[in-house]
């Protein structure tokens, strides 16, 4: 008979994408230095990503960008109601971007997009009271996204390509709230997968109506990943239980959510440079997360998400020759309905400040740098769509967390 039981699976965060959990837009020092406005900045190659008609809009042959982040991120959780508290340690991640655009010819441009939106992990204390939520996580994917662009007219571009997505992930936690084998060691389920891929696309178009005023938008395809036979260790099971919760494998379907993103940027004078984007995120296509286990185990996990959106704000300013200065904010919101708010993506709509600069430090190479702060709103939420023995047993509490985010990088045009 099949047993149904609760499995906050790693697989999710990887869904948790642009507005929501793990995802922290890194997508470029500049833009994100800009409050991670480009839908309609061309300054770099970074509008690979951003929004590929842009490509055509370079005056740069050859453009090249790579960049690295470190992520800070601190998370405590409490309820007072049942006398306990935790703090997540701290992690750090590295996500990287690299970008290359290539002038074919003054209507036609090449580009390349390698970038990790996902690149983080949460790691709480060996069971603590949300174990049966999940212990720890840690997740990374890889986006490689070929493009190419083409000027229909002096003012108007449009640009695309498919986009594939490589993850790894790696989750544990406890399976329920108390059972432990004769040795008091609570039991519980570690779940691993590497080489997921699936496919999706981006498509974009630019038009520049006067010499000051740019306007973009840019959409990305739902992305549809389907994870097959990867690893599922049972620990510390009691012997009367091993054949009902026998290592295997496991399988799980799951939506990224399509987006859509506008924006503008209107050139002031020579010095400054004002940007604005928005970004939808289609949530409501993720309403569930079904999880297949090869041991006859099966996983019930609603979500019921809610479709969210993304305020950037961005501002440029060439100091010199030398140094361009940047700053920027962006609101970010959840997707998270009540009753569905989980530890292991303790995040609430967000305030995100950035700052930055460029140097130049030659005709060829420049530094890029950005800094990020977040800080996610403190709020009481609770999951309540756990089931233990057929009862539900909603767990919450009060939550607080904010990221420091530093990034580094170096463009070379040519």
């Amino acid at each position: 008979m099949k047993t149904r039981f609760m499995t906050i699976l790693a697989l999710l965060a990887l869904a948790h994408s642009y507005a929501g959990g793990f995802r922290v837009a890194l997508q470029g020092q500049r833009a994100l230095a800009m409050g991670h406005t480009g839908v309609a900045v061309v300054n770099t190659s970074e509008v690979a990503f951003f929004n590929p008609a842009g490509m055509s809009f370079l005056e740069e042959k050859l453009s090249v960008s790579f960049g690295m982040s470190a992520i800070f991120s601190n998370i405590a959780f409490q309820n007072e109601a049942f006398g306990y508290s935790v703090r997540s340690e701290s992690s750090v991640g590295t996500p990287f971007n690299l970008y290359g655009t290539y002038k074919i010819n003054e209507k036609l441009s090449l580009g390349i997009a390698v970038y990790t939106p996902y690149g983080s992990q949460v790691q709480y204390p060996d069971n603590w009271a949300g174990s049966h939520l999940v212990n720890d996580i840690e997740l990374s994917a890889i986006f490689f996204q070929p493009t190419i662009s083409y000027k229909i007219t002096d003012k108007i571009s449009v640009g695309g390509g498919p986009i594939y997505v490589s993850g790894n992930v790696n989750f544990s936690r406890n399976l329920d709230r108390s059972t432990t084998n004769t040795e008091g060691e609570r039991i519980g389920v570690t779940i691993d997968q590497s080489g997921i891929g699936a496919w999706g696309y981006t498509a974009g178009l630019m038009f520049k109506p006067t010499d000051k005023l740019t306007m973009g938008i840019n959409y990305r395809s739902e992305i549809n990943v389907e994870a097959r036979d990867g690893n599922a260790d049972f620990r510390n099971i009691p012997e009367n239980l091993q054949n009902q919760f026998a290592d295997g494998t496991f399988d799980a379907d799951l939506p990224l959510p399509a987006e859509l993103s506008v924006g503008a940027s209107y050139q002031v004078n020579g010095k400054w440079l004002v940007a604005f984007d928005y970004n939808r995120v289609f949530w409501n296509a993720y309403e569930a997360l079904d999880v297949q286990f090869s041991n006859g185990l099966e996983s019930i996990n609603p979500r019921n998400y809610k479709d969210s959106s993304t305020y950037r704000f961005g501002f440029q300013y060439n100091a010199s020759e030398t140094f361009t200065l940047r700053g920027g904010y962006y609101f970010d919101e959840s997707p998270v309905q009540d009753g569905y708010f989980a530890p292991e993506t303790p995040r609430n709509n967000s305030n995100n400040f950035t700052a930055g600069l460029s140097v130049q430090i030659s005709n060829r190479f420049a530094i890029d740098a950005s800094f990020l702060y977040i800080h996610f709103n403190e709020i009481d939420a609770s999951y309540d769509y756990y089931f233990e023995n057929g009862q539900a047993a909603p767990f919450g509490g009060t939550y607080k967390n904010n990221a420091f985010i530093p990034g580094l990088g170096i463009t070379y045009s040519l």
